[in-house]
């Protein structure tokens, strides 16, 4: 799939207090790539603990960026992994170098922005707001109620099956 932005300062806490942006003059010390490998052993307890199927997953950090490699089951699993990294807290890119067992159509992705709802999202996509479950589901488990949605988030909008 390849590279994702997000916002950096959007999503779920789960490295503490953030840091300030790195100095890309500046040498990595080996602090900040204990602090780099510490971030990704979070990210990888916080995916593992969902049970996606997907083998050998495995995520590097660094400054800002994590690197995703790994065989996803299907092209939902590998979308629903990028997302759940990217919508961390300190996470402004992600790097999807997974592969997918089982190929399929590539779903869009959205970033609410200030004012969206699940429903204005499905109008907009699908030409139906009522069509909102079909992003919940799609989104899940990272939404776990339709009405907890915000500002720099990243949703699947995947293509509606006839």
């Amino acid at each position: 799939m390849g590279l994702f932005d997000f916002v950096k300062d959007a999503g779920q806490t789960l490295f503490g207090k953030d840091e300030p942006e790195p100095d890309r003059t500046v040498t990595r010390t080996p602090d900040k790539a204990h602090a780099d490998k510490a971030k990704a052993g979070s990210l990888y307890r916080m995916v593992t603990a969902m049970n996606f199927d997907v083998d050998e997953f495995a995520v590097r950090y660094i400054d800002g960026t994590a690197k995703l490699t790994g065989e996803a089951a299907s092209q939902e699993t590998r979308e629903k992994l990028v997302l759940l990294v990217g919508n961390v807290q300190g996470v402004a890119r992600v790097d999807d170098a997974m592969t997918v067992a089982t190929p399929a159509p590539e779903a869009k992705m959205h970033t609410v922005e200030r004012g969206d709802t699940l429903s204005k999202i499905a109008k907009t996509y699908y030409g139906d707001a009522m069509k909102y479950p079909v992003i919940f589901e799609a989104n899940k488990p990272m939404l776990d109620n339709p009405d907890r949605i915000y500002p720099g988030q990243v949703l699947r909008i995947p293509p509606i099956e006839d």
